[in-house]
């Protein structure tokens, strides 16, 4: 589902994707006919149906599409098969093989266009459903739901899907369930899409033929349990009915009682598959990318359920072991990886809840300021955009309370903040020009890094960020294309004639080496000699090595538990993720660090086994890395013995390392942890910079013979002096407190004070408490400013608390706005802080209101 060396999608998202360079002819299939089952998520881009889950019945995030596929072959047509067999097989394995009754189904043919394109209806397709289904049954679809693209450029053709009317009888006898098809009708719905890929869609817009038809076809899984269980929702089926009983348990609710819990409870059966599937293979919610999607789809399951099933712990993580359970046959990662999949989760909910309670703390602070009953829409995106509190929520609150939210103004800022984003994104891509007629590129960087190359295609690609950059293909390259976690290699062209041109960057897209410059050759059809930068591949292809033998490291010394999570090589350092659910100790860092510097200084030669079989790389003791796509034949990579498959580069001996550092070792997400390190040029330029700052720092201590002991010798003078400072601010504080003891005055039977003193947060406290210990029925606020901020404390003594119902968490997040802050704590004890002080003495000022 999550998407390695394709940068035009973050995720798959159709069944198709896996076989783009197929469709493309940058590859050759192995087999011409193909039957699968593809994990799709649908949430960002073209294809988002993310709004509209748990809303209706059957759309999903993650769902699994089964599919059929003919890859043609423009010389040898009985390789392939088209329009006939695809419809014919179609209709047998829904009628004849599944016993769906004929009499509830509909088909939809391509009605043709009359827009730039010029095409002819689908004659054909309508023809050979003219013989299997009666003509009244065959709906005319217009482009929008006929006409299939992968995007605004690339394969696409025309294409019939099959509909199904689930309704009861009586329903039927209404209304035809042919005047519902396409009309967004729950019990009325496509459950087969057969796409006949006849053209190419280019940049400029025109469509040309392929030269190869293909077949593509496109079942929901879940849609089709639906019809075969009999149920009239994909909800209703046993592919979800296990994770409603347990949240239904989970949160004491009901399932099938009340609209808003039915669609809470949908969103978050639906959504924990999505997150569950995305981290199993390899992909972490963060706050960029991919990563975000994943973040907001849980992120939106956990607010449905906050909002809607009154869950203020988290409760999603749970649900992992029922998917387990139920799927982790069919999926082995789900078992695997449950553990890791579970912490990943309870930590985002845990994150996200926190972030609500601020949010509500600063939703608060919008509706007491505002001077009406409309809540400004700006106000209410800032909360959206800075605090991640989500805007139906805002509006739920301020529904609930009897006040408006300026919607309009909250969809312009939403809408600017778009443009902005589309703008700073935004690329186009021309078509690719043909120079030489060849799908064949070979690679021979493993053992060059120069060779005679001709460009066979190029096209250019705009972007606001980059401007004009040109893509270049040749028939052979030495030059490494990023993948693998490996960034591509950079370099140059030169021609005959001495022109030269820059290679900025290599990138590896469709099955293709694709090299990055920013202009291009004068001269297009002449013989280059492609030439990698030598000193960089170097300096990655040591990281490279490093990260193989620091992986090696970590399940020695940590345990075989350990697994990669994701790295980056790149020429000035590497960074390797990995599973494991404590932090690395500073001892066991430097075990690590000692085991890979043993190995650079054993000289352990390079052994690599190239096109050998996946089964016999496994069996030999290779690793192979969850969540990375393997062919039948593989590349093994063995340093001693660190044995993996890999399809990076690599130093021939470790000693052309020199040395291996650790940088930092931090938290990614639950259960994860990363390191980076550097080696070679980048470690000799670190323990230069060390060297230096020792110098300055004995400079600084005068040169003493001894520098430890002086630094020691300092410490233990800064420590005396501390402890002389605290001593006489604990006086401050005691005379302070007399001061404040003896302006305590009666209000209402309170002995209150609000007053400005010269006091940090931790004495103020201190203070307070002590005075508290003294005086009955004590309301106290005390405020103080430093370093540009104001911080405000109130004491209310615990028979006070409950006898006047005082609270001084509300009370602090109250007067905080004066402040320009907030806070909280507990109802006796209290703090907040703000950006404001300015506001102080009008927030003391206020404070005598609660007792008034």
């Amino acid at each position: 589902m999550v998407l390695r060396d394709d940068p035009t999608l973050m995720f798959t998202n159709a069944g198709m994707n896996q076989f783009k360079e197929y469709f493309l002819g940058d590859a050759t299939p192995k087999h011409s006919r193909v039957t699968d089952t593809q994990k799709c998520l649908r949430v960002s881009g073209k294809h988002n149906d993310l709004e509209e889950v748990g809303k209706d019945t059957y759309h999903h995030t993650m769902f699994e599409m089964l599919g059929n596929w003919s890859f043609g072959d423009p010389g040898d047509a009985s390789k392939g098969y088209f329009k006939k067999e695809a419809i014919q097989w179609a209709w047998e394995l829904l009628t004849d093989v599944f016993k769906i009754d004929s009499a509830s189904l509909y088909v939809s043919v391509f009605e043709g266009s009359t827009d730039a394109d010029q095409l002819d209806m689908d004659q054909e397709a309508y023809d050979l459903w003219k013989k299997i289904v009666p003509e009244d049954r065959i709906i005319m679809g217009n482009k929008k739901d006929n006409f299939w693209e992968m995007g605004d450029q690339g394969p696409c053709g025309p294409c019939s899907e099959i509909h199904v009317d689930i309704r009861s009888d009586a329903e039927k006898a209404k209304t035809p369930g042919k005047d519902l098809v396409n009309m967004d009708h729950p019990q009325v719905v496509e459950i087969w899409n057969l796409v006949f890929m006849q053209f190419n869609r280019k940049a400029n817009g025109s469509l040309e033929k392929l030269p190869a038809k293909h077949v593509d076809t496109g079942m929901g899984f879940e849609r089709l349990c639906m019809v075969l269980q009999g149920v009239q929702s994909n909800y209703d089926t046993d592919v979800f009915k296990p994770y409603i009983r347990e949240i239904e348990t989970i949160t004491k609710s009901t399932y099938g009682k009340n609209e808003e819990t039915d669609i809470a409870i949908r969103v978050v059966a639906d959504h924990v598959r999505a997150v569950a599937f995305s981290i199993a293979d390899g992909q972490l919610p963060s706050n960029t990318g991919a990563g975000y999607v994943i973040r907001r789809i849980l992120r939106r399951a956990i607010r449905y359920g906050f909002t809607f099933l009154n869950t203020q712990e988290p409760f999603i993580f749970k649900l992992v072991e029922t998917m387990s359970q139920e799927m982790g046959e069919a999926f082995p990662e789900l078992k695997a990886q449950k553990h890791l999949i579970q912490n990943v989760i309870k930590e985002e909910e845990q994150s996200f809840l926190r972030t609500l309670d601020q949010g509500l703390i600063l939703l608060e602070n919008v509706i007491s300021s505002a001077k009406g009953k409309e809540i400004s829409g700006k106000k209410a995106f800032e909360l959206y955009d800075t605090y991640g509190f989500p805007i139906d929520l805002t509006a739920l609150i301020l529904s609930e309370r009897g006040l408006t939210l300026n919607e309009a103004e909250f969809n312009s800022a939403l809408a600017e903040q778009k443009n902005r984003s589309r703008a700073a994104s935004e690329t186009s891509t021309e078509d690719w020009t043909i120079l030489v007629d060849d799908n064949e590129q070979e690679f021979v960087g493993y053992d060059t890094l120069q060779t005679p190359v001709k460009i066979t295609r190029y096209r250019k690609v705009t972007s606001k960020k980059e401007g004009d950059l040109f893509q270049l293909i040749f028939n052979i390259t030495p030059f490494y294309g990023e993948s693998g976690g490996q960034t591509g290699d950079k370099g140059y062209l030169e021609g005959a004639s001495g022109d030269v041109v820059y290679i900025i960057d290599t990138k590896k897209e469709n099955n293709l080496t694709v090299h990055l410059t920013k202009n291009l050759p004068k001269k297009l059809d002449q013989t280059f000699s492609a030439i990698v930068d030598e000193k960089q591949r170097k300096r990655s292809a040591s990281n490279h090595t490093a990260t193989h033998l620091l992986h090696q490291a970590l399940r020695k010394i940590l345990g075989t538990h350990v697994e990669q999570k994701g790295s980056m090589v790149r020429s000035a350092s590497l960074r390797f993720d990995f599973s494991n659910f404590s932090k690395v100790t500073d001892e066991e860092l430097q075990q690590v660090e000692d085991f890979v510097n043993a190995r650079i200084e054993e000289q352990l030669q390079k052994e690599e086994r190239r096109a050998i079989p996946y089964n016999q790389a496994i069996k030999d003791g290779a690793i192979a890395l969850f969540g990375e796509k393997y062919g039948d034949a593989v590349r093994t990579i063995k340093f001693g013995k660190s044995m993996e498959l890999c399809g990076g580069t690599h130093v021939q001996n470790t000693g052309e390392i020199w040395h291996f550092k650790i940088t930092s070792e931090s938290a990614v997400a639950a259960g994860i942890r990363r390191i980076q390190a550097i080696t070679g040029d980048a470690a000799k330029e670190y323990f230069q910079k060390e060297s230096e700052q020792f110098e300055e720092i004995k400079s600084l201590l005068k040169n003493p013979k001894d520098t430890i002991k002086a630094v020691e010798d300092l410490q233990s003078e800064n420590s005396h002096l501390k402890k002389q400072i605290e001593e006489l601010l604990k006086d401050k504080a005691a005379n302070i407190k007399g001061e404040l003891k003896s302006e305590l005055s009666d209000k209402n039977g309170v002995q209150f004070l609000a007053k400005e003193v010269d006091l940090d947060a931790a004495a103020i406290k201190d203070v307070a408490f002590q005075l508290g210990g003294e005086v009955e029925n004590l309301f106290l606020v005390l405020g103080s400013k430093k370093d540009g901020k104001a911080i405000l404390s109130c004491y209310i003594s615990k028979n006070l608390v409950n006898e006047k119902n005082l609270n001084a968490g509300q009370i602090v997040r109250e007067l905080g706005k004066y402040i320009q802050g907030g806070g909280g704590g507990q109802p006796f004890f209290a703090t907040a802080g703000g950006k404001n002080p300015a506001g102080l003495q009008e927030a003391l000022d206020k404070a005598e209101t609660y007792i008034n």
